[in-house]
């Protein structure tokens, strides 16, 4: 309880790290908001009989809650209290939960990065665009997903035929591969080539048009991540793509994250061309705001914002079964509403 405009997640925040606790819950109710609770009348005279006829539930649901926040917002999941990984790596704690409403979950560092019921809204925005895009992509790079989903949407491709996906965090690809199997399905496909490893150190190290696609999947700029943001970096991703080739980047949230979503956009332009840097929307339900972006930048006379044949697409969404992505999506993705618009004019 605080007084005022106190800010009561400063002691939330001391009492959990206090306690090392692993999970948490909190409720903040503001003065005045108990009036707006329904009062539960009851009856001195029937309350013997009422306990004697109680008989316990077959299932308890517990009130945990699992909450995601920065200084000015929080999303909160409910979960079930079932902890099926906890570890503390060398670059950030990963956990696994059971959430009631969005199945397990993946956490780096208390933000949601994924959960089972809505992985594919953006795995498969962050792939088929581009692959569609560049038609026949055969070598292709992933920088980060340790979930395994993005390449799990690139190899549904036959054209494909190798991919290297290098990740920092082997507790990311390990948790995942045991709890989240179905995201992380293609970790045995032999066209993958897995690293372990920095992805900035690797590219550093790339050679020259090696490569039609690179995908950097990685989380916020923060920690293990923050190099993902540098001016160097997508310069090696530039040098390494081939002539005609595509890099696809997490750009952030226009809503959540103006700061880095406008960066990131200006670092595009600069290093590919002002008109070869599009932004793609789309939606995820378990990200703060719901509205989030990839962030492209073009090598050669491509145009993701046009689709060459959409039967073959129609036919490649029923025959793999997605679920988000479709040929009207491709293109609504790369319309951007006037705010954007208006942030991408200041990049």
């Amino acid at each position: 309880f605080t007084c005022g405009e106190m800010d009561a997640w400063i002691s939330f925040d001391f009492l959990k790290e206090c306690f090392g606790a692993k999970s948490y819950s909190a409720l903040e109710m503001k003065r005045g908001s108990v009036n707006l609770l329904t009062r539960n009348n009851f009856d001195i005279s029937t309350m013997r009989q009422k306990a004697a006829e109680w008989r316990n539930p077959e299932f308890y649901t517990r009130n945990v809650w699992f909450t995601d926040k920065d200084d000015d917002q929080a999303l909160s999941l409910r979960f079930t209290g079932e902890v099926f990984y906890d570890f503390q790596s060398p670059f950030q704690r990963v956990r696994i939960l059971e959430s009631y409403k969005y199945g397990k979950m993946l956490a780096l560092d208390d933000m949601v990065m994924t959960t089972e019921h809505d992985e594919f809204h953006y795995h498969e925005m962050i792939s088929h665009p581009a692959m569609f895009t560049l038609g026949n992509a055969k070598n292709i790079l992933v920088i980060g997903g340790g979930d395994g989903g993005t390449v799990r949407e690139i190899l549904r491709h036959e054209n494909v035929e190798h991919v290297t996906m290098v990740e920092i965090d082997g507790a990311v690809i390990d948790s995942c591969k045991e709890f989240l199997p179905k995201i992380a399905a293609a970790f045995d496909n032999p066209k993958l080539e897995l690293i372990v490893d920095d992805g900035i150190a690797f590219l550093k190290n790339a050679k020259a048009n090696s490569y039609d696609l690179i995908i950097v999947d990685g989380s916020d700029p923060v920690g293990p991540a923050e190099g993902l943001f540098s001016v160097e970096f997508y310069t090696n991703c530039y040098n390494a793509l081939k002539e005609t080739g595509i890099l696809v980047a997490q750009g952030e949230s226009p809503k959540f994250n103006e700061k880095a979503f406008t960066e990131l956009n200006h670092t595009l332009k600069g290093i590919f061309g002002a008109d070869k840097a599009p932004v793609s929307l789309f939606f995820v339900p378990t990200y703060p705001t719901g509205m989030w972006s990839f962030q492209y930048g073009i090598k050669g006379d491509l145009n993701p914002k046009k689709i060459e044949n959409e039967t073959m697409i129609q036919e490649f969404v029923e025959d793999k079964g997605l679920r988000y992505y479709n040929e009207g999506i491709h293109i609504g993705s790369f319309a951007t509403p006037n705010f954007v618009k208006a942030l991408l004019k200041k990049a």
